[in-house]
């Protein structure tokens, strides 16, 4: 029996590193975040997503994602709602980048960071909009539960795996990108990032209001 979970957890956690590696919308905010304000607020950003991912773990492990995956209003509602948030986003990234606003920045690129809590918010809200985490564990988590092994204690444990696994990639790539960052904060680079993450942001929030269950 214990062969067997060992066997049953080396495969989640191999499907999950491959899972997680995947960069999508939480990825793109970390990003966008790491370059504006560095590593703190891309940390803070990585702590607000997988607090989000928390949130989809309860709900999946009580039954609520499935209520939600078998609803098509209340699935659209939090599509669009999120799908509009990430092209908020981007939005103003890209206007940041445009005007220019950086005269300040160039003098001081400390002084425009936003709390480290924005930053968690922003996380946890780019999270928690996204259906399609709802989906994505109401299908695979379950795929790993032994044969007669308690439902929601393993879907807990295997999503609190998974959320670890999660904010150590996230918090090792908080921190290459900070460097980035700090780096090309300053001058024409920085711009083209900006305007770059905030394209990217725009394009995944209309990828995510047009996608079906």
């Amino acid at each position: 029996m214990v062969g067997g979970y060992g066997a049953v957890v080396l495969g989640f956690l191999a499907v999950s590193l491959v899972i997680i590696l995947v960069p999508g919308p939480d990825t793109a905010v970390v990003t966008r975040n790491g370059l504006r304000g560095g590593f703190r607020a891309a940390l803070a950003t990585s702590v607000g997503v997988v607090g989000g991912l928390f949130v989809w773990t309860l709900a999946a492990s009580l039954g609520v994602a499935a209520l939600l995956r078998a609803s098509a209003p209340a699935f659209t509602a939090l599509k669009l709602v999120g799908a509009c948030y990430l092209a908020y986003l981007g939005v103003r990234t890209l206007l940041d980048a445009l005007r220019n606003r950086s005269a300040h920045e160039r003098v001081d690129p400390v002084a425009r960071r936003a709390p480290w809590y924005v930053s968690l918010r922003q996380g946890m809200l780019s999270d928690l909009g996204n259906p399609k985490i709802a989906i994505f564990f109401t299908s695979f988590l379950p795929q790993f539960i032994p044969a007669g092994g308690p439902t929601f204690v393993w879907m807990e444990a295997l999503g609190l795996v998974f959320c670890a696994i999660t904010l150590a990639w996230l918090a090792l790539y908080s921190l290459l990108v900070a460097r980035a960052g700090d780096l090309l904060r300053r001058g024409p680079i920085r711009r083209v990032l900006d305007a770059v993450t905030g394209v990217v942001l725009i394009g995944l929030g209309g990828r995510i209001a047009l996608e079906r269950r």
